[in-house]
């Protein structure tokens, strides 16, 4: 058994919550340069990330979470149900594995899909959502291959949130099928409080295609970010 909050994989688990599932994979940037106060307002954020999920009665069942920090790269959250989510405290240290913690997540989405398939369980795309503040110091070219191979053939949606500090070209180069993000200052709890809007509305949707995000340059989408030019 792993050091953190996880439930069972398997059939027992579905069995006692069979609701169509809407996955979510964090990865975040826990290296040097988010030592001090950018750590601190992330931190701030999961908690009001894992509370706005809660606070809604179909994300809570629908909603699962999984976490990657880099680095080093390790899940620090296997999947769990929004219900079962309460995020553990970061600390900042070690370099900007990025590339390999892209290839993990995506590896840890298309895991979770598996087990889904295997237990009748129905679910929308899943989100891989990126938080950084550098550049990476490893090689990205095999995760921008499968980022696009995965937006191609619809296997989840990639974001990409570039925090003050962050190399936004790298990030372009990255995630080339979404123009990445840049997060307003430390509007980290702003940018979880729409992250959890949106998952709340496709879990409460009959079709993704259907949902309609809010912009989250706008007051109504929390202002939190500015589009990279």
């Amino acid at each position: 058994m792993s050091k953190f909050n996880q439930v069972p994989f398997g059939d027992v688990a579905f069995a006692e919550n069979p609701s169509q599932r809407v996955p979510c994979v964090l990865l975040l940037d826990t290296s040097y340069s988010m030592d001090g106060n950018k750590i601190k307002a992330l931190n701030e954020g999961l908690v009001t990330f894992a509370n706005e999920l809660q606070a809604d009665s179909m994300a809570a069942k629908s909603a699962e979470v999984a976490i990657v920090k880099f680095g080093p790269v390790e899940v620090i959250q296997d999947f769990v149900t929004a219900e079962n989510f309460f995020p553990m405290t970061l600390s900042a240290n070690n370099n900007t594995p990025m590339g390999a913690a892209v290839c993990r997540g995506i590896e840890l989405t298309r895991e979770r899909k598996d087990q889904y398939k295997a237990a009748g369980i129905t679910y929308y795309r899943p989100w891989i959502f990126l938080i950084t503040d550098g550049a990476p110091t490893d090689s990205i070219s095999q995760a921008k291959f499968e980022i696009e191979q995965g937006e191609s053939n619809k296997e989840f949606h990639f974001w990409a949130v570039g925090v003050d500090g962050a190399d936004m070209t790298k990030l372009q180069d990255l995630s080339s099928t979404r123009r990445p993000v840049e997060l307003k200052g430390l509007l980290f709890r702003e940018m979880f409080c729409w992250l959890s809007a949106s998952i709340g509305q496709i879990s409460r949707s009959q079709r993704e295609e259907d949902v309609h995000l809010v912009n989250p340059e706008t007051e109504a989408g929390g202002g939190w970010t500015v589009i990279s030019s």
